[in-house]
């Protein structure tokens, strides 16, 4: 089925539906596709996406500049190359190359800790019921199915399948590393492009059960490339998700990632999400507090440089009555970077008692970085407690006083009050290794502190 979408065609990423699957797969994939036909991608009219440029996207994508990637193509990974972009937990690891599951550099999956953790594409072979009870393509559903997410559904052909049963706790973490290449798909036509990735992630919690994820996005090679990848997590009552997102793509790449949480009464979902590499990048966080005493913590860390644009939406929804959340998030913007947070605090007209915070603090580091931040509170019930603020400012002139009147030259002592800001989100990981190499990630990032006193650009 050959889609046209203002005048181009997907044909680049897939001339036809995939009939491949159960029926409710490929219902799911003609359903997406249809809507990007009918409604198209995100444009700046659209509210949530009005301070992202999607051109440079966008219009690769409809044009057919990217491929879907193919397993017969092979995925050229080694577990050296692997080794120096990725850090070891020690726990269960799969890795993914351009969206597919690669069994060779993955370790511990399976079922031998008592959780199901594999690939979609196995379970889709050996179990597909339990994925459609997972999927959550949303089509027709829900309104916020927009282009990018209505694409993933259409794409995806892998993902992690996390599946932790009633009252298990998992002591180590769950590492999702997501590999992109620079390298070239053959397309159906016998040409090459560059591969766009799909994967769709599903992660389940049991009554009581308790477990940490952490995904990596990484990249290898400077080429252009696009990531589209979404994380279904769902809650038991009781339950316990600890999420960590570290995106690092290559400078040259296009990110967009949805972590999209529905939590059941008396759970407790947190998440740490750092946005550091991509030319565009966009992470966005959905959470349904959708049982009484429900808790989220929410976290992150943005710091575009360059020309780099981060993008960071948040929505939590108090459905629920008497349940808890927090937004913290702060952002370091320099040279001629771009930052946006955009969070939402939705309480319904039956999530009375609810206690909601959010926070977003900015650094801006040079005179032509640009930050545009959005907190915002919809309340529709009465007996809340909501609360939200943003700041935008520079490094503390005392302090950086300070720490010269103690021998420190002004660009380490700028250099240390920037790193320590930052710091502020990465010392909240417990993970030893995990935070270590964030902690090293930040720091390569910030080596170089611009003046803010710096001459506009015309």
């Amino acid at each position: 089925m050959t889609i046209a979408l203002t005048g181009h065609g997907l044909t680049g990423l897939r001339p036809t539906v995939d009939q491949s699957g159960p029926d409710w797969l490929v219902r799911a994939r003609e359903a997406a596709f249809e809507r990007i036909a009918d409604h198209g991608f995100p444009t700046r009219k659209d509210e949530d996406w009005k301070y992202l440029r999607l051109g440079p996207v966008v219009d690769p994508i409809v044009d057919g500049a990217f491929s879907a990637a193919r397993r017969e193509d092979g995925h050229g990974v080694t577990s050296s190359m692997l080794a120096g972009l990725v850090p070891d937990l020690g726990g269960p690891r799969l890795v993914f190359v351009d969206g597919l599951l690669a069994h060779d550099l993955s370790s511990g999956s399976g079922s031998g800790s008592g959780a199901t953790v594999t690939g979609v594409a196995s379970m889709l072979l050996d179990d597909p019921d339990r994925v459609a009870a997972r999927f959550g393509a949303g089509v027709g559903e829900h309104a916020y199915l927009d282009g990018f997410a209505a694409l993933n559904v259409a794409l995806a052909e892998d993902g992690a399948f996390i599946d932790v049963p009633a009252d298990l706790t998992l002591e180590q973490p769950i590492h999702l590393v997501f590999c992109t290449t620079s390298t070239v798909s053959q397309t159906a036509a016998g040409g090459e492009s560059p591969v766009m990735s799909s994967p769709r992630s599903m992660v389940h919690a049991g009554p009581h059960s308790s477990v940490t994820i952490v995904e990596t996005h990484v990249g290898i090679g400077g080429a252009p490339t696009c990531t589209n990848a979404v994380t279904k997590i769902t809650l038991d009552a009781g339950a316990r998700v600890e999420h960590v997102v570290v995106q690092d793509m290559p400078t040259g790449a296009f990110h967009f990632d949805v972590v999209d949480v529905v939590q059941a009464a008396d759970s407790t979902f947190s998440s740490h999400a750092f946005s550091l590499g991509g030319a565009i990048a966009r992470h966005e966080a959905r959470v349904l507090l959708d049982g009484e005493h429900a808790h989220v913590a929410l976290a992150g860390l943005y710091a575009p440089a360059g020309v780099q644009h981060h993008d960071l939406p948040v929505m939590v929804e108090h459905r629920a009555p008497n349940c808890t959340s927090s937004q913290r998030y702060h952002g370091v913007i320099d040279e001629r970077g771009h930052g946006v947070f955009n969070g939402r605090i939705v309480v319904q007209p039956t999530g009375g008692g609810t206690d909601a915070t959010q926070s977003n603090k900015n650094l801006i580091l040079s005179g032509q970085a640009e930050i545009d931040t959005r907190p915002r509170l919809e309340i529709l019930a009465d007996d809340v407690r909501c609360a939200h603020g943003a700041t935008v400012g520079q490094l503390d002139g005392e302090a950086i006083h300070y720490l010269r009147t103690r021998g420190i030259d002004e660009a380490t002592a700028r250099g240390m009050l920037t790193f320590a800001f930052a710091n502020e989100m990465v010392e909240q990981i417990t993970i030893a290794p995990l935070r270590d190499w964030i902690q090293r990630l930040v720091s390569e990032r910030l080596h170089h502190v611009s003046d803010p006193t710096a001459t506009e650009l015309s």
